[in-house]
């Protein structure tokens, strides 16, 4: 973060200053992370209300705070209106003081692994700003362009969202000069509504561009009519896994016996051959959209390959762990989507071991959810899965389809993995895990490697 004064900032978020003047060198949220001169922005939740935590805040080495009511602690204070709305307008201007080309993305899966492999491209070359984990909300968002020094010549910022308005909001901050929408799919419709919902709503990063601003869009998996009025006066370059009249395109796709891709990459460079460690060949459509962000950034077509090749893993994202001789895990655990979920039956299908399908709930579907959860398994059901195993309401579906076992909580279903890999102990098996973060897969997946490795 570059260096503000109280009288700055005050004068940023339309507050009034309370108390001495001091310089400010770190802002934060979270009364854990405060440093010495932090200044600490007090939010309040629907379950929470952080000017609770003033004086722990004090403690910690807070020297000032911005805050919706005066708290009764010897600190200075700005005080606002909305301190949300405090925290989005000084993350704004601390990135606009820092003045780096910018790239937005959003979708409704797979936009973190192309902000990795974004980042690892430009990363060769440049010094790079991106989104930590899962910062990706109107709280993350404003904290990572925190985050922005003026020795960054880029920011590659995911945008997350579960509400029509909320990508606005954070295209607003970010300003971007390039934006994606990786694709669209039904994912957090109690919030959406609809599948119309989720693309009004994941276009909205494309309204934050300027008139000669930069908008990727994947043929595959367009918004339809409630992009175009927006899209008119952009500078459009179109992607695609296959279609050959994309922009960005990808041919001669392979899987190898390890499930990790290969393909010839057609740019407006030219072609390249392409190898991926990340598995599954739903990462093809990804490092195809990070192709094209990097052609826009001026990098040149073996950067490009390079970087994406150096890419290896992403926390929590199909990461593959040989925990023992017979056992291989695929955490796939962070979260869940319908594409996202029949991926992983896709990747898992390709191995030769006995095949583990362990599925949590899709999480905030609606009244769409179960007929979704058995679309995932109507998917899977072909594939013949040695042993398919769920949790959460709506997945028991999967398992019904598929001739699989539910569970009621976490620790039966651990039990019967033990237990049938003691039967099983000189079979090798594979073992993918994933759900939405709510179902709490990750449980099983830490179980798996407490347990084995």
């Amino acid at each position: 973060m570059i260096n503000l004064t109280l009288s700055e900032i005050s004068s940023i978020v339309s507050g009034q200053l309370i108390g001495k003047e001091c310089e400010i060198t770190h802002v934060t949220t979270d009364t854990r992370a405060i440093t010495q001169g932090s200044l600490f922005i007090a939010l309040i939740g629907e379950r929470f209300d952080a000017h609770d935590f003033a004086q722990q805040a004090l403690d910690n080495g807070a020297v000032a705070m911005i805050v919706q009511r005066p708290v009764d602690v010897e600190v200075a204070q700005i005080l606002v209106t909305d301190t949300k709305l405090a925290l989005g307008a000084l993350g704004a201007e601390v990135h606009r003081r820092c003045d780096s080309k910018t790239i937005a993305i959003t979708g409704s899966c797979g936009k973190t692994t192309v902000k990795e492999m974004v980042a690892a491209i430009l990363g060769q070359q440049a010094n790079v700003l991106y989104t930590d984990g899962n910062f990706n909300n109107d709280i993350g968002v404003p904290l990572t362009l925190l985050r922005n020094q003026p020795s960054d010549d880029y920011s590659v910022i995911e945008l997350g969202a579960n509400h029509i308005g909320e990508i606005a909001y954070t295209t607003q901050l970010t300003r971007p000069d390039i934006a994606l929408v990786n694709n669209v799919a039904e994912a957090h419709l109690e919030g959406f509504g609809s599948l119309d919902g989720v693309k009004q709503a994941k276009g909205e990063i494309y309204q934050g561009l300027s008139s000669d601003g930069i908008a990727i869009v994947n043929l595959d998996s367009q918004g339809e009519g409630y992009w175009q009025p927006v899209l008119a006066d952009k500078q459009v370059t179109t992607i695609s896994a296959t279609h050959c009249e994309a922009d960005f395109y990808a041919s001669d796709i392979t899987l190898s016996s390890e499930a990790t891709s290969s393909f010839t990459l057609h740019t407006p460079l030219g072609t390249s051959h392409v190898e991926l460690s990340l598995l599954g060949s739903h990462n093809v459509v990804n490092a195809i959209a990070a192709s094209a962000i990097a052609y826009h950034c001026g990098i040149e077509l073996s950067q490009i390959q390079t970087g994406l090749q150096s890419l290896s893993k992403v926390k929590r994202r199909v990461e593959v762990e040989k925990l023992t001789q017979q056992i291989t895990l695929i955490d796939d655990s962070y979260n869940a989507s319908v594409p996202a979920m029949k991926a992983a039956v896709d990747l898992l299908s390709s191995f030769t071991d006995e095949r583990w399908l362990i599925l949590g709930n899709m999480a905030e579907l609606g009244h769409e959810s179960l007929a979704l959860h058995s679309e995932v398994g109507q998917h899977a059901a072909p594939f013949a899965f040695e042993h398919v195993l769920t949790f959460g309401d709506d997945a028991r579906v999967i398992s019904e389809i598929c001739g699989g076992q539910h569970f009621a909580d976490h620790d039966s279903m651990f039990a019967y993995i033990v237990k049938t890999l003691e039967q099983l102990n000189q079979t090798p098996h594979t073992m993918l895990v994933k759900g939405a973060l709510s179902a709490g897969m990750y449980t099983i997946a830490k179980a798996l490697k407490e347990n084995y490795s």
